[in-house]
């Protein structure tokens, strides 16, 4: 299911972004007609069931004692098209995930193509095969019910002693009531991907391993932004310690060596508490693992991926892996913190240049090798 989603979740994406439809000749000589018509083909007759209630009431021809039914129903009637119009209000903002830059398209497809039929996209109308259909339920709540070419489904069924795989309806189906119960919970019918970027540069500065001078009055790092020289190594005698880059044509320069160490126990507490923000929601975890953790790739990476596969084979399921099991849970936080560690925090610890002027020179590769061993006989007494 998971793979089918990808693949129709991408070809949704793709299909609403090309302009390919424009050239289609059976498509732009006729007319599409998106008069889906929900509230008219709901309320239809309603009228009538109101009229037919009201009289029974002033009339005492009711089938319940007291008319306790009826003025439950009466009830539920007058307050209907409110209730419909915030029940397709909802309906819009929670299917509107699908259009996110970073949608997780291991989400249901069927969201994505009702997105389409809800705000009009070409190839989506009436007249395309689409319908759309909202019905008042005896209980009071209501229901949409999405139908037409993209909600089918392959399915293995029986003939003639055998299995054939044949196309069947798979229509999208939300209960006003259901929904409700999901946003009073803080559980989202689409789930959207935290923006991960954002919120692993906003923990930089948080991490304590920058000096305040580093940090602008927005609470983000400055241009020139540099580790505190703290976690920088250093020899017995106090001085830097560095590692030597070769530049080609005997030619090399120093450049920080930092204790990684040191620095991985200081942004631990950082990091596990954002990886406990984010498993205060665990559809949002799933969806940042989906899109950006999970492959251990860079930042332009997962940019493209979005648009591709995502991770695919390495994926987890929002229908079979939720709640998260334990192990999932670790996984996450370790990935997480590579993650950072990799594509945030590597660009303040890779080359970066003393801060000692004569350190700082490009220097003779061959007369450094030499110095460097006088100074470790020097430094061990070895002479």
């Amino acid at each position: 299911m998971e793979n089918d989603n990808i693949l129709k979740n991408l070809y949704l994406k793709q299909f609403n972004e090309s302009n390919a439809i424009a050239y289609n000749q059976d498509f732009i000589s006729k007319t599409s007609d998106f008069q889906f018509q929900l509230l008219d083909n709901a309320y239809r007759l309603a009228g009538k069931h109101y009229a037919k209630i009201k009289i029974a009431i002033e009339s005492n021809k009711c089938e319940s004692e007291h008319c306790a039914v009826e003025l439950s129903q009466l009830k539920q009637l007058q307050e209907a098209p409110k209730a419909s119009l915030d029940f397709l209000g909802s309906i819009v903002a929670e299917l509107s995930v699908t259009e996110e830059d970073s949608f997780d398209p291991n989400n249901d497809y069927r969201y994505a193509a009702a997105n389409s039929l809800m705000t009009g996209k070409p190839g989506f109308s009436k007249t395309d095969g689409y319908e759309a259909y909202l019905d008042l339920l005896r209980d009071g709540s209501q229901q949409i019910e999405f139908v037409g070419p993209a909600f089918k489904k392959r399915e293995l069924v029986p003939f003639d002693g055998d299995f054939i795989e044949v196309e069947v309806d798979h229509p999208l189906i939300i209960n006003s009531s259901a929904l409700g119960a999901l946003i009073d919970s803080d559980t989202s019918l689409v789930a959207s991907t935290p923006n991960i970027g954002k919120d692993m540069l906003r923990l930089l500065p948080e991490t304590g391993l920058f000096m305040q001078e580093m940090i602008n009055e927005n609470k983000e790092l400055k241009g020139n932004a540099k580790i505190s020289e703290e976690f920088v190594m250093k020899n017995p005698d106090g001085s830097f310690d560095y590692e030597i880059v070769d530049l080609g044509n005997g030619k090399g320069k120093n450049v920080f060596k930092y204790d990684m160490e040191k620095i991985n126990q200081k942004v631990a507490p950082f990091i596990n508490a954002e990886v406990a923000g984010l498993m205060s929601s665990e559809q949002d975890a799933v969806a940042a693992w989906n899109v950006y953790i999970s492959k251990d790739t860079s930042v332009e990476e997962d940019d493209q991926m979005v648009q591709n596969a995502n991770a695919a084979g390495s994926s987890w399921s929002y229908e079979l892996d939720l709640p998260l099991s334990q192990d999932k849970k670790d996984l996450f936080s370790i990935k997480y913190r590579t993650y950072f560690m990799n594509n945030y925090l590597n660009e303040y610890t890779r080359n970066q240049i003393p801060t000692v002027k004569e350190d700082a020179a490009v220097f003779d590769l061959e007369e450094a090798k030499k110095a460097k061993a006088q100074k470790f006989l020097d430094d061990n007494n070895l002479n």
